[in-house]
This record gives C-alpha cells, structure tokens and sequence, in this order.
C-alpha cells in the first residue's frame, strides 16, 4: 500500500516522502480501515519534522485523523464494513497515523461516523474540529448563553479556531475573532465573525492589570499572552477554555480574573479523552452543530501534497483545515 513516511537519516536529520510499505495485520481486538480520508494537524507537521514530544519512532506514517470503512475487525463491537473514525490516542504518534491506505488500531480508539455527516466532511473538523466542539461544549454546561454577550476566538484562522468560529455562529453566539492575519478578515467574517481585532492590536491596547468587561467566554487555541490578555475581559463568572500553545507554552497573567470576577479557566484535551465523550461530540458536530461554512475552510490535497503544507503549517501560514484524500 501507498503511505506517507517519514525516516530519520541522521541527528535531527529526517526525510519525507510517498512509499510502498507492507499491509498492516489485525490482531486481537484491533480494527483493520480501509481510509477514505485524513486531515492534516499542527501535530503532524511537528511530526513530519521529527519533534521528540511527538514521535520518536523512526520510519513512521504521519496522520493523527482517519475515516474511513472497517476493513477486517478482530473484535466484537465492529464488523467489516462500517464506517468508522479515530481521533487522538496515540495514532499517528508513536504508532502509523492515518496518511496511508489501510490502518490498524486498537478497537477501543474507533468510534462510528454519525449517518448525517460524510467522510470528508467528519475529516474536515477532525481533531480541530473535536477539540473545538468539546470547547464550545464546556462554555455551554458552564452556563455561557448566546444572550449573555459575545465569545472570543484566539488564533481564529486556524483550524480550531475557524471550525470554533463557524460552530459559534451556528448555534447564535455573537463571535469577536483574533487573528494576525489582516488578509484574512474577511475570510473570518464570512464563516461567521462578528469582529476581527488583529492580535498585535489586541495585545498592546491589554496593558493593564484588569479591562473592562466585555466577553462572556473565551475560547483559546494559543495561550502565551493572547490568552493572559483575553482572561482580563471576561465578564463575571465568565468561562475561558484552552486547548493550543502556537503562541507560548507560558500564561503570565495575575489572578484578578479568577479572585474578583470568578472567572473559570477550563483546559481542553482532545486525544486522551473518553471516547464516550467523543463519540457525543461526533454526534453534535454531525447534526445541531453542522456547520453550513466548511467548504470555506476546507483545503483539499492528496498525499502527493502533504509535505508543502506542513510547511504552511510549521511556518504559520496555513489557513482553516486541510483535508487528504486518500
């Protein structure tokens, strides 16, 4: 079969490209997939360039998503033929990803595609598309209602946070996004922003220990000090989420939000999350928050096309999601 590998040729050296590797076998309680699709994430680009945090084994097939049909199922919860999705664990890490023609994972990371959603479609949120939902999801049980005031999104022409954006919109919230990207206001606007407010703007008018209150919930896919910023508007027992770390891995902020405001700050893991919890977010993406906005943030490519944009994606150049087609 076709896949897309990664070998490491030397210290910190690797290479990339489209090869012939063997089959991958079924063993006990594992699920064959015949992919039909797969995404491409800022995980795989880290990936593809050998980041230790990611993968350390060497050669490796790149892919942290896949859709696709139960091929051949060694356990008693699939049968071949089923259309089936796996997000997250550690598919696509240290083990091969989805960037190939068949897959083999353990049964318990599968989840089913909802019948109201299409491969592509499902690939097209992925992981971002997941960590997204789950986001959007804690605001909600967290209280945050669309008639409370308006929502920020960091790091909004990403693929979290332009799936959060839509998904927002969708479900009646009024959506102020950040992004650095200028030339790409309009894009945000069209899959549902309210309010663009470029990030160096944003960030140099938040000087102070405190601002005004202004937003009911945050939803952040960047932290550094886009998210120590975003913590300092948050409107009375307003809620924050944090799922992404583009910007800094540190959060230099005080604790004024949290003392006076009863702000709460919720982080958001996708990857090791129950996949009863997955599987309920599949279902909300495929039906009441199915975004009508995803051919605008869709890019698809082959895997004759991965490498350029792991390129944009490393060098923060990428726009919405790219889906593979396999």
């Amino acid at each position: 079969m076709k896949a897309f590998v990664v070998e490491k040729i030397g210290d910190r050296e690797f290479t990339s490209d489209i090869q012939d590797v063997p089959m991958p076998k079924c063993g006990e309680n594992e699920v064959l997939i015949k992919v039909t699709y797969s995404s491409l994430n800022y995980k795989d680009a880290l990936s593809s360039i050998g980041n230790p945090g990611v993968t350390r084994k060497f050669p490796h097939v790149t892919g942290i998503d896949v859709a696709g049909i139960v091929a051949e199922s060694n356990c008693n919860v699939f049968k071949a033929g089923e259309r089936v999705l796996v997000t997250g664990y550690d598919m696509g890490m240290n083990t091969d990803g989805g960037h190939a023609q068949f897959v083999n994972v353990p049964s318990s990371w599968v989840a089913r595609i909802p019948d109201a959603i299409s491969d592509k479609e499902i690939m097209t949120f992925g992981t971002a598309g997941l960590t997204a939902a789950l986001s959007i999801n804690e605001l909600i049980e967290n209280g945050v209602k669309p008639e409370d005031g308006e929502v920020l999104v960091t790091g909004a022409t990403g693929g979290v946070g332009s799936i959060a954006v839509s998904i927002l919109n969708k479900i009646g919230f009024s959506v102020v996004a950040i992004s650095g990207k200028q030339e790409k206001i309009d894009y945000l606007k069209r899959i549902g922003a309210s309010e663009v407010i470029l990030r160096d703007t944003f960030n140099e008018e938040s000087k102070k220990p405190m601002m005004g209150e202004k937003y009911v919930g945050v939803v952040d896919t960047v932290g550094g000090d886009v998210l120590a910023n975003a913590l300092k508007y948050i409107k009375y027992d307003g809620v924050a989420t944090c799922c992404g770390l583009t910007s800094s891995h540190e959060l230099n902020t005080n604790v004024f939000p949290f003392i006076l405001r009863g702000v709460r700050l919720i982080g958001i893991d996708s990857v090791e999350c129950k996949l009863e919890k997955k599987q309920a977010a599949w279902e909300k993406i495929a039906s009441k928050w199915k975004v009508d906005t995803l051919d605008n943030i869709t890019n698809e490519i082959s895997l004759e096309e991965i490498k350029d944009a792991y390129e944009l994606l490393l060098a923060g150049r990428a726009v919405g999601r790219y889906v593979v087609k396999i």
